[in-house]
């Protein structure tokens, strides 16, 4: 008994020690990424768009970057931009749900119902059991039509 106590204590020692070295200070890529978020979050577009601007000449292969750009962009009403950076994004990653999302609230908002069922049709099969962007548009697409 005392033996499978000093093995779960080194189990669970062990773990914790691995665990705190997953805990790695950010990058100034992510912290950049961070500040173009909180832009977002307090709706300052240009603010946000300036970073993004940036971050994704310095990062051209992070769709994140290029989503979020696209956001700042279509809530800026600089449709044809959006639609570029949602597309770099969906190009990096052709499965990344936000601008499968974001992109179809763009065409809805250009009166392309079309389009946005198109990405709503593929976020029916990026998500498994349903999920939030695919939620997300499909209201938005009922409420438009």
């Amino acid at each position: 008994m005392n033996l499978f106590r000093l093995c779960m204590g080194i189990c669970v020692l062990a773990s914790s020690v691995a665990f705190a070295g997953d805990s790695s200070p950010p990058t100034p890529r992510d912290l950049e990424l961070e500040k173009a978020k909180t832009a977002i979050a307090r709706k300052d577009w240009p603010a946000a768009l300036a970073v993004l601007e940036t971050y994704t000449v310095a990062n051209p292969r992070n769709a994140d970057g290029f989503n979020l750009m696209g956001y700042s962009l279509r809530n800026q009403n600089k449709y044809d931009e959006a639609l570029l950076a949602y597309k770099q994004a969906l190009t990096l990653d052709p499965k990344h749900k936000g601008a499968h999302e974001y992109i179809g609230i763009a065409y809805i908002q250009l009166g392309q119902l079309d389009k946005a069922k198109e990405h709503l049709a593929a976020l029916d099969k990026i998500c498994t059991f349903s999920c939030e962007e695919y939620r997300d548009l499909k209201k938005a697409i009922a409420k438009a039509q």
